[in-house]
């Protein structure tokens, strides 16, 4: 099972439907969670699931699973993906996401939130992070296809968006 994570608009959806047509067997995480929702936050515009038992629960797939908090899920190798945060400000704004969403979600980049998480859950074996902000969706779709089939090393930690932490939204 390979788990394909990273903050809201990083490109997880596109990069996953790029796949899907290449013949991978995408899962998508919100496809999964239903019976794990414990409350709707209306103040984060959020929902609420029990992720450890969602974790604890979820069957292996053979293929991958997509979503914002799978890489808390038991997988074999995982991608995060990264956007400069400006940029990510961006997208989420397009999508009509709230100012208070939008600034949770950057600053969750800015701080490096999903891929230290992925840290604590997988140490340092197979991760690969992928910086999205200019790449093409085919693009990182090929990155992400040859690390599933051993062709690209394991490799994280060099994206710094240090720079944006006193960014004002």
């Amino acid at each position: 099972m390979v788990s394909i994570t990273g903050t809201p608009g990083t490109g997880k959806t596109a990069v996953s439907s790029v796949l899907r047509a290449k013949g991978y067997n995408v899962l998508a995480q919100n496809d999964t969670i239903e019976k794990y929702i414990l409350e709707k936050d209306e103040e984060r515009d959020a929902i609420v699931i029990d992720e450890d038992l969602w974790a604890d629960e979820f069957p292996a797939v053979d293929g991958i699973i997509e979503g914002h908090i799978t890489h808390i899920l038991p997988s074999e190798r995982v991608i995060v993906l990264r956007c400069r945060p400006d940029v990510l400000e961006d997208r989420l704004r397009k999508r009509g996401y709230s100012a208070a969403k939008v600034k949770e979600n950057v600053l969750a980049e800015a701080l490096d939130t999903i891929l230290i998480e992925t840290v604590e859950c997988h140490g340092d074996e197979e991760i690969l992070e992928l910086d999205t902000t200019s790449a093409a969706v085919e693009d990182t779709a090929a990155m992400i296809d040859e690390f599933i089939k051993g062709l690209r090393p394991a490799h994280f930690g060099d994206t710094d968006w240090s720079e944006f932490l006193g960014y004002d939204l």
